[in-house]
């Protein structure tokens, strides 16, 4: 476990006059005067028709292509655009398109089972019990055991046995094989639970899975010849594994990481577990607006583009009443995700 030092430190600092921690609805009334909780139709059917045009397009270039070597180029295009189509996945789940649980779940379903091949019903629930628990050990169903899980700590390498010491060294390299497997870990993860699923919603859970699986596969082995299919494939999937993980990753990992009977305000603990990517629009993009997670944590149904318009009401609240408020630029917030993640596996598409 991380210690809680910062966090009982925010605690035992609170000056006479500040809110106390968990007084979260003073925070909540700043941001819903300041509009920011309404829904954002406009923008995402624009972003909805753009997202799935250029899907569209990626794979237009793929026929185009054909049976070349440069499709492998296509399959990196097509890991990138399939990111993004999961990103309107993750707000669909938290009901940050519509105010209609509907349109929400046929966003999720359309963006999820057709077009990346996830279970939206299997991550949704999944990922509700992460923002309830963040970083939350025997909690958080992102942190814990894993079909890749090994854990990793700022004092790896500089004691301990042999075995230890290499694999500090080789840590980063560890982390992004790890991620580019999480892509595929996916996909049998969603089948798995459509098996086990007794649900009524399982039914169309399960059918858009395989309408995905037998499009996807046809398409590409028809194309391709079987060598060139297979290595598209591979590519493909470990990139998105790999762009998935990246923009997860750095949300969570090496923030404190709370016992199973830790109890605190949930002001404090979705801020105090939680990192921020520092950027501009362009980082928006590529993050989804994941970038924005302390202020996603918070509010989880506020719409992508307000995120940014809520940050510095939210950072300037923790300021007032010295609560924790933690940001790192991209490429030292995946130092700090490699050096303090713990228990790495299974945090890819439940984070965020």
């Amino acid at each position: 476990m991380i210690a809680l030092d910062a966090l009982r430190t925010s605690l035992a600092g609170a000056r006479p006059g500040d809110a106390p921690p968990g007084d979260y609805q003073m925070l909540r009334q700043r941001v819903e005067r300041a509009g920011l909780l309404e829904r954002r139709p406009g923008y995402y059917g624009l972003k909805i028709g753009l997202t799935i045009a250029g899907l569209l397009l990626g794979w237009a270039a793929f026929f185009l292509v054909g049976n070349a070597w440069a499709t492998l180029a296509v399959a990196a295009l097509l890991a990138f655009l399939s990111t993004q189509v999961v990103f309107l996945g993750h707000d669909a789940g938290h009901r940050q398109i519509s105010g209609s649980r509907r349109v929400n779940r046929l966003v999720g379903l359309v963006a999820g089972n057709a077009l990346t091949g996830l279970s939206f019903g299997w991550w949704v629930p999944k990922h509700n019990a992460h923002h309830a628990f963040p970083n939350q050990a025997g909690r958080d169903p992102d942190i814990g055991g894993g079909l890749t899980a090994f854990a990793v700590s700022p004092e790896a390498g500089q004691c301990g046995s042999l075995g230890s010491r290499v694999r500090s060294r080789t840590q980063g390299w560890i982390f992004v094989g790890v991620l580019m497997l999480q892509g595929v870990g996916l996909h049998v993860t969603s089948v798995q639970s459509v098996l086990r699923g007794k649900r009524r919603e399982t039914l169309a859970d399960g059918l858009l899975l395989a309408a995905n699986a037998a499009v996807y596969l046809g398409i590409v082995f028809w194309v391709l010849s079987p060598l060139k299919a297979l290595l598209f494939i591979a590519v493909q999937q470990g990139l998105f594994g790999l762009y998935l993980g990246s923009t997860f990753a750095p949300n969570h990992k090496g923030m404190p990481v709370l016992e199973r009977e830790t109890t605190l305000p949930f002001l404090l603990r979705q801020v105090g577990t939680a990192r921020n990517v520092v950027g501009g629009r362009f980082t928006t993009l590529i993050y989804g607006g994941l970038n924005f997670q302390i202020e996603h944590h918070l509010f989880p149904a506020m719409p992508r583009p307000n995120l940014a318009r809520a940050q510095p009401i939210v950072e300037a609240f923790c300021a007032e009443h010295r609560l924790p408020y933690r940001k790192a630029r991209p490429i030292a917030s995946y130092r700090q995700a490699v050096r303090g993640a713990s228990l790495l596996g299974g945090a890819v598409l439940q984070a965020g």
